[in-house]
């Protein structure tokens, strides 16, 4: 890759962040805080949270395999995807490739930062060719984007090709793994030691089941996460979320339990799909949802709908024509689609 500091805008190489006061003291042997201004009444409520999360990413480095300091804790993923685009991506001049279709808040966030967004389509089984995406690049392609599983296909992109955009690409590469806790294929967190360029993204929204609190992980190099947390708003993660995050690490087999429970809904729910008369195919997914190419979709999904049943309608979206995105609830809600879906 090229060096960091030819890759990161000049602004923000020399960008000096905002001091707040628990960056300036964080020792654990005071009583007393009088220095950032807040209420003494109402603890522990009161007082601002740790600005870096040191508890809580010592915890995720023990379940992901990851030091500490090559975490970045963000409100939501949303906040670790647009994070690179004020970091790397000069507006109106600097743009991104990414692979189509994918999960539309990259392009979202490239369109409110100003950057071009370079889409590349994946072929008819929803797979990437590395060389079309690296031939999309050009000297002020600064980000590539990847979602593995992806959104909306589900399935995992094929892992040498996307070491071969890691190995070849001089910008930054940025994997989004929100769903790879449902997938068997090891993650690209494992990659992150021999590949500085390289931006891992996962969440406790999905096999976690903490969409609630928003909380998204970026893993990367030290250099790239301090750059993060340069850039980032002083208290982006607030003391809730941080508490429930922990109390939620404590017991991470009941999350293995819930994957696997998962994993079996989505072998039983596909197979119904595709005795369906109104299905015409079911796409191979490694996330905890599965797309399928109906009769009609976008009369199927207005049916559902006058039931109360909420599937996501996916035929406007390239190579998604006819197709409906169907994530795997509890067993009788499963239940409840097929069941109105042989009643259409």
């Amino acid at each position: 890759m090229k060096p960091l500091e030819q890759l990161v805008r000049k602004n923000i190489w020399s960008l000096a962040p905002y001091s707040s006061a628990r960056d300036e003291y964080s020792g654990k042997e005071a009583h007393v805080f009088l220095d950032a201004n807040e209420n003494p009444y109402n603890d522990p409520y009161n007082r601002y949270p740790d600005p870096l999360q040191r508890e809580l990413k010592a915890q995720i480095a023990k379940i992901k395999g990851v030091p500490a300091e090559m975490i970045f804790l963000g409100n939501g993923s949303d906040e670790a995807i647009d994070l690179p685009y004020r970091i790397f991506c000069e507006p109106g001049k600097d743009n991104v490739v990414a692979i189509d279709p994918t999960y539309g808040m990259y392009k979202v966030c490239a369109d409110i930062n100003n950057v071009e967004y370079r889409a590349v389509p994946l072929d008819e089984h929803y797979q990437m060719d590395a060389d079309r995406l690296l031939a999309a690049t050009d000297a002020h392609t600064k980000l590539i984007w990847m979602c593995s599983p992806n959104n909306p296909s589900g399935n995992s992109l094929i892992r040498d090709e996307m070491l071969k955009v890691v190995n070849a690409f001089q910008g930054i590469v940025i994997i989004d793994e929100a769903y790879s806790d449902f997938s068997s294929q090891k993650s690209m967190r494992s990659e992150l030691a021999h590949h500085p360029n390289l931006i891992v993204l996962n969440t406790f929204s999905k096999a976690w089941g903490l969409a609630a609190i928003r909380l998204g992980m970026a893993f990367a190099s030290p250099d790239i996460i301090s750059i993060y947390n340069k850039v980032k708003y002083p208290y982006n993660v607030n003391l809730l979320t941080q508490r429930q995050a922990m109390e939620a690490l404590k017991d991470p087999f009941e999350v293995d339990k819930w994957i696997k429970m998962l994993l079996a809904e989505r072998t039983r729910l596909m197979f119904a799909f595709k005795e369906l008369p109104i299905c015409e195919q079911v796409y191979p997914t490694d996330a905890n949802f599965f797309l399928a190419r109906m009769t009609d979709a976008q009369s199927i999904y207005n049916y559902l709908v006058d039931r109360g049943i909420i599937v996501r309608n996916r035929t406007r979206v390239h190579l998604c024509n006819n197709c409906l995105r169907v994530t795997i609830g509890m067993k009788g809600e499963n239940n409840e689609l097929l069941s109105a879906l042989r009643q259409y």
